[in-house]
């Protein structure tokens, strides 16, 4: 029987019976553990700070930013979306303003107070758009045009409405025209979409066109993630035209960097094809007043994304767009005709906007004497 606590000790370890090696790990694994743990504790802390700057960022622009309009609830047939409507002046017939794919209501800013100095104008927010909640997918333009009916009859708004739609909006307003044609007074299509231009594009254009589809389905994957973390507020640019106040910029960043948007814009541009039929099908203006403002100054290539086919695009703007498609488009009235505003691109509201409230001005007075 043992005696000293020495004895005692070394009788109380257990020893293999089979004679094995150390079984600890070499020590390259603890080292590769140890830095795969502290990678992760870095990933998660950076992607905490991220949030937490997002949050305190949008916060600041929240306080500096505020909503220009009445947030409206559409009901249980639209799952109780809210859009916000932004109405000025007064007067009748009523103006209607729907931005182009990716610009908030805001986006009317240089337009709207002109156009509130000789009747009422409207401008509104489309469904995950500036301070509207988002809405019922797809984003085509026949879900649009329910979603403004529903809107202008909730806030009590009466028609007839001359609509005003600028790009993609032009087939939101025509589809419009076709379900509540007794609503519409006349319109204003702001260089606006036609349903055939994608089969009409050269195939540089039509190729990027692509691109940009694909890379809208990614965005929709992608884009919510990294605005959540931070990193989109932290790598975005607010740099612009010159033409756009710095204010303004900051502010359609602050609208822009949300992800009910990003959903939104996404899912436009991905319904465009189907957008497109629903226009074919809205048929024509009739006799409604109608001017087609078309943009005769192609953008400057430092203002176009990377490798965008520049002179490709010029010769289709200058053939294409301009005499045939936009030409068309000017037919759909009897009293329908085209302005080419020369010294204007794509964005017009923004470059030009004296121009479309001129338009807008005269469809309005011939609506009156109708």
């Amino acid at each position: 029987m043992p005696t000293d606590g020495a004895a005692v000790a070394s009788s109380s370890i257990p020893r293999d019976p089979f004679n094995r090696p150390d079984q600890r790990r070499p020590r390259w694994r603890r080292w590769l553990k140890r830095i795969f743990l502290g990678g992760l504790t870095l990933l998660i802390l950076l992607a905490i700070s991220g949030a937490a700057y997002r949050v305190t960022e949008q916060y600041s622009d929240a306080r500096r930013f505020p909503q220009q309009g009445i947030s409206v609830p559409l009901g249980p047939q639209f799952d109780n979306a809210s859009l916000n409507l932004d109405c000025t002046g007064h007067g009748s017939p009523t103006v209607i303003l729907d931005t182009g794919a990716g610009v908030p209501a805001v986006g009317w800013k240089f337009v709207q107070p002109q156009i509130a100095a000789f009747t009422r104008g409207c401008s509104y927010d489309r469904a995950g758009y500036g301070w509207s909640t988002p809405g019922q997918m797809p984003r085509t333009s026949a879900q649009v045009a329910r979603e403004l009916h529903a809107l202008l009859a909730a806030a009590g708004e009466k028609p007839p409405y001359v609509l005003v739609g600028h790009s993609l909006a032009g087939f939101n307003i025509r589809v419009y025209n076709g379900m509540y044609s007794s609503e519409v007074a006349g319109m204003v299509l702001v260089d606006a979409s036609h349903e055939d231009q994608l089969h009409r594009m050269p195939p540089s254009i039509a190729a990027y066109n692509n691109k940009m589809q694909a890379a809208a389905r990614w965005q929709a994957i992608l884009v919510p993630a990294l605005i959540d973390l931070g990193i989109a507020r932290l790598t975005s640019d607010v740099s612009g035209p010159a033409y756009l106040p710095r204010d303004l910029r900051e502010e359609f960043r602050y609208l822009q960097l949300q992800t009910k948007f990003t959903s939104a814009t996404a899912s436009e541009i991905k319904s465009f094809d189907t957008s497109a039929d629903e226009v074919r099908a809205s048929g024509d203006l009739g006799n409604k007043p109608l001017i087609v403002l078309t943009a005769g100054k192609i953008p400057d290539a430092s203002a176009l994304p990377p490798g965008f086919p520049v002179k490709d695009f010029a010769d289709f703007e200058a053939t294409i767009w301009q005499n045939d498609l936009q030409v068309r488009e000017a037919h759909l009235s009897t009293q329908g005709r085209q302005i080419i505003v020369q010294d204007s691109d794509h964005m017009m509201p923004f470059e030009r906007p004296d121009a479309v409230i001129s338009a807008v001005h005269q469809v309005w007075s011939a609506s009156n004497t109708k």
